[in-house]
């Protein structure tokens, strides 16, 4: 099988290259925010100190800079496993960049099928250092299925970002990979770019839900960022990629308030919300929509698929009723798309 790399290159081209790619969450929330001024203007300790007030109380964003904190040595002793639990529990509180190195620093640990579901979801959505991870798991088809068209797309996508060792992978897959599957691979390429943007503004939008009270009004397209740059990737070994399996279909009601119209919504059409790589922003996206008139007597459903979690509102007598109430959420900057039988 023709290798783009040796293992020991790559983890070295992964160590240097990605130092302008990680970021600290500078939120709304006082201490937060003083946190990551603290930070950009190089006092760690104080930085630090003032995390761990709202980490303690469980911010997202406070969770992931301590975590940051503790892998580059800044402001506390540099704590590889600390760092682990820390970025574990702000994914799990939906942080979508505590997920995405989460999964790297799980992949560079050696537990690839844990890290494989959250570096899919990171490439998704647009992160060079997992696209280049999964570039080269299509490519080697190690823990993922064997693809090149898709794996040069990735790299393409990857050194397109920046990312150095991306364009140096680019040059050895062209060795190997025929003219014809390159350029299938920049239509791909295309196509990649355009769902990982509607993937972040989902998933960021979905994140900033959690502070907000009033519904969505804002139109889709790329979420307003809240980072403050920061030095130090997650190293990871991409030549130990292996595929994950495949979960089966789960459903969870939540309970609405019914009137007797709401009592009849008992159809198969549905309507898709969105598909989030940490189930929590679903869940967070519905606590916010489930109360929308549009959606009024629909029931929430959470349907994994493959590598994501799909958020539905379920319940509906027909298309018709499905396609207004999508209509409805669209003019509102709600994305959606109706599903049925």
């Amino acid at each position: 099988m023709a290798y783009v790399a040796t293992k020991s290159s790559l983890i070295l081209r992964l160590s240097t290259g990605l130092a302008a790619l990680c970021v600290l969450a500078s939120p709304a929330a006082a201490d937060v925010k003083t946190g990551v001024d603290a930070w950009s203007a190089g006092d760690y300790s104080a930085a630090v100190s003032e995390w761990q007030g709202p980490a303690q109380n469980g911010d997202a964003d406070a969770l992931f800079n301590l975590a940051q904190a503790y892998r580059l040595g800044r402001g506390v002793e540099a704590d590889i496993t600390r760092a682990r639990e820390l970025y574990a529990e702000a994914a799990s509180k939906g942080h979508v960049k505590a997920a995405d190195n989460y999964g790297l620093l799980l992949f560079q640990q050696g537990e690839q099928t844990s890290a494989m579901p959250l570096i899919q979801s990171a490439a998704e959505r647009g992160d060079p250092r997992a696209q280049y991870v999964l570039g080269l798991a299509h490519f080697n088809a190690d823990y993922a299925q064997k693809d090149w068209v898709r794996a040069y797309a990735l790299m393409t996508l990857a050194n397109s970002a920046g990312l150095p060792q991306a364009g140096t992978a680019l040059s050895q897959m062209d060795n190997y990979v025929p003219l014809t599957q390159r350029q299938q691979a920049q239509s791909v390429a295309r196509q990649l770019e355009e769902q990982a943007a509607q993937r972040r503004a989902a998933e960021l939008a979905a994140i900033d839900l959690g502070a907000q009270q009033a519904p969505i009004s804002q139109p889709a397209g790329p979420a307003p960022t809240r980072t403050a740059a920061i030095t130090q990737p997650v190293p990871v070994r991409p030549s130990m990629v292996r595929s994950s399996p495949v979960q089966s279909v789960r459903s969870a009601p939540t309970p609405v308030a019914q009137s007797p119209a709401t009592q009849r919504m008992n159809g198969n059409w549905r309507v898709q919300l969105g598909a989030f790589g940490v189930v929590g922003n679903a869940e967070r996206l519905w606590s916010q929509l489930s109360s929308n008139p549009a959606l009024s007597g629909a029931r929430r459903a959470l349907v994994p698929s493959g590598n994501v979690t799909r958020l539905q509102a379920v319940g509906f007598n027909s298309r018709a009723d499905a396609q207004r109430a999508c209509d409805t959420l669209k003019r509102q900057g709600q994305a959606c798309m109706v599903a049925g039988n």
